[in-house]
């Protein structure tokens, strides 16, 4: 089903049959991807006195709590209030869920004894590009990601030039396969996170990071249109739905 949508002053075709969902599900299994040190999610049946919340004990509905952390176990969208001692909801700040976007893939660099994503490679591969959305696809780019435990591995990531750039072209929303755009131990200073939302100038309290995407190596590089659904927690970070439709 093609659909014309006009957006900012353009028009873009795209056809909503063919979604290209990024996330990664959230599931009760030791299988799920996992970092900051945490157990795997639970989802369980509710248990009141004799009675279980599941048909298979004879209840007439499935009726599960659902146990994890937004930051650890999935795919989720946080906003500035992720490092604010001020409460900033990302289901207040985000009001708007359609975006330009650019897939770029991005191969990390050596720095002294970790990896980076750095203001250069940006440079390279953006160019003059200035879309709303930034997805990067870090390589290699294999399934495992989608059950990874990224506990203790010292993951890739930005560094603060990078963010700057990123933020100085006017890019409001980062998605990323990583746990987080900071390194894994950094001793709390979060260069990258304060960097993109501009924390020690005017925050971007209308700019999300999202983190723990998966996108499959036949989603090619290029511009999309970017469809950001979250889940209505009001909290600094919710479980998020992004999905690509490619332009036509």
């Amino acid at each position: 089903m093609k659909a014309t949508i006009k957006y900012q002053s353009n028009t873009y075709q795209i056809d909503l049959s063919k979604p290209l969902d990024i996330s990664i599900p959230l599931k009760a299994s030791k299988n799920n991807v996992n970092a900051w040190y945490l157990d795997e999610p639970r989802i369980e049946p509710v248990k009141n006195g004799d009675w279980v919340g599941s048909l298979k004990e004879g209840a007439s509905v499935n009726f599960n709590n659902i146990y994890f952390n937004p930051h650890a176990h999935g795919t989720h969208t946080e906003c500035v209030g992720h490092i604010t001692k001020e409460f900033h909801s990302v289901n207040k700040n985000l009001k708007q869920f359609f975006f330009t976007a650019e897939l770029i893939s991005v191969a990390a660099e050596k720095y002294m004894k970790d990896t980076v994503i750095s203001k250069k490679q940006m440079e390279l591969l953006l160019k003059d590009k200035t879309p709303e959305a930034l997805v990067i696809r870090t390589m290699p780019n294999t399934k495992e990601k989608k059950k990874r435990h990224y506990s203790n591995t010292n993951w890739t990531y930005m560094t603060e030039e990078a963010m700057v750039f990123i933020r100085d072209k006017g890019i409001k929303h980062l998605l990323i396969d990583l746990p987080s755009v900071d390194r894994e131990r950094d001793g709390g200073i979060l260069l990258a996170h304060k960097a993109f939302w501009d924390f020690d100038g005017k925050q971007r309290l209308d700019c999300t990071i999202t983190e723990f995407i998966y996108v499959s190596n036949k989603i090619e590089d290029g511009s999309y249109l970017l469809n950001l659904q979250i889940a209505p927690f009001e909290n600094d970070a919710t479980p998020s739905k992004p999905v690509l439709y490619k332009i036509l």
